[in-house]
């Protein structure tokens, strides 16, 4: 027997595989044949489709999860940027519409300091406030125009409300201003309603003025407009000074003390008017007798509208000596 050769079971078991082999073959070729002329495999075909479709689509169903999500994270992602760029548009818009409506009340705030002008035609100069101090001792503005804007010692103050105090001193670029409320500032006034001359006294307070030594006889009531009278030519007469707020007996009754509520707005505002028609009036006798003795040149010309007024000088003897 040749070596190669092997035993006869192995080769009957070649011979059986062989020939189911070709059994499955030829069975395969009749079904091909008998589907394609009689077409009757194609109802199974199709009832195994419909069965197999849940197991289709629970095996793309990650997939499909997988694509969603991606989708989604997408979606978000862009709507997170759109929703910041909205928001920086309409904090932008925001700040344009701050900035307008400031710019629109800047405009109001300047038509009404225009239109502060009395109607005699007074000559104005606006003036912008660099700084401002409201110290219940001292009440001062600092305004950014000086002696080379044409300002001048004694000029007016005035506001859209009314009359803000006066110039006291004067630097190339600054100037000073002594507000009505300074403690040491006083102003002659007259009600508006009956001529009643008064005089308005400041407290160290930005929203209250003071009516010292008011008859008991004066026809003045709460609520009655107070104005420059232009008594001592310092102030312009008719600028609004403030209202009577309220009235009551001082400490010894005989007289009444008011409260007076300021009509400019002092503790407010960018800018103010100076009235450049009124000249500085002449110096009472008495204080350029104080000046030339020494004292500077703009206390002797300040009147006693500025500032709280001394006692009365004893009047001269008229009786020659005999």
């Amino acid at each position: 027997m040749p070596a190669y050769a092997g035993s006869p079971a192995a080769r009957s078991g070649d011979v059986a595989g062989t020939l189911r082999l070709l059994a499955y073959l030829a069975l395969a070729i009749a079904l091909v044949v008998l589907d394609h002329r009689g077409g009757w495999l194609a109802q199974v075909r199709a009832r195994a489709e419909l069965a197999t479709q849940p197991l289709w689509w629970l095996a793309g169903l990650p997939g499909r999860i997988g694509d969603n999500v991606r989708d989604d994270a997408a979606t978000r992602n862009r709507l997170a940027h759109e929703n910041g760029v909205l928001r920086n548009a309409l904090l932008i818009s925001g700040a344009r519409l701050a900035r307008l409506q400031t710019a629109a009340a800047e405009n109001a705030r300047l038509r009404g300091l225009l239109g502060a002008t009395p109607r005699g035609g007074l000559d104005v100069q606006l003036a912008p406030i660099l700084d401002i101090d409201l110290d219940p001792t001292r009440q001062r503005l600092v305004l950014d125009a000086g002696s080379r804007d044409g300002v001048q010692v004694g000029q007016s103050v005035i506001d859209a409300g009314g009359l803000v105090g006066q110039i006291i001193a004067v630097k190339p670029g600054t100037a000073t201003v002594l507000l009505l409320t300074d403690p040491d500032h006083a102003v002659p006034v007259m009600v508006a309603r009956t001529g009643v001359r008064l005089v308005a006294y400041g407290k160290g307070r930005s929203d209250q003025l003071q009516l010292a030594n008011i008859p008991l006889s004066s026809d003045v009531k709460v609520g009655d407009a107070i104005v420059t009278s232009g008594l001592g030519g310092r102030f312009p007469a008719g600028f609004p000074v403030g209202t009577v707020a309220a009235l009551q007996p001082d400490d010894s009754r005989a007289f009444l003390v008011g409260d007076l509520q300021p009509a400019a707005q002092l503790d407010r505002g960018r800018d103010v008017l100076l009235l450049r028609q009124q000249a500085a009036p002449a110096a009472p006798a008495a204080a350029i007798g104080t000046a030339a003795a020494g004292q500077p040149a703009a206390a002797a010309a300040k009147p006693d509208i500025g500032a709280r007024p001394a006692p009365a000088p004893a009047p001269a003897a008229t009786e020659p000596p005999r």
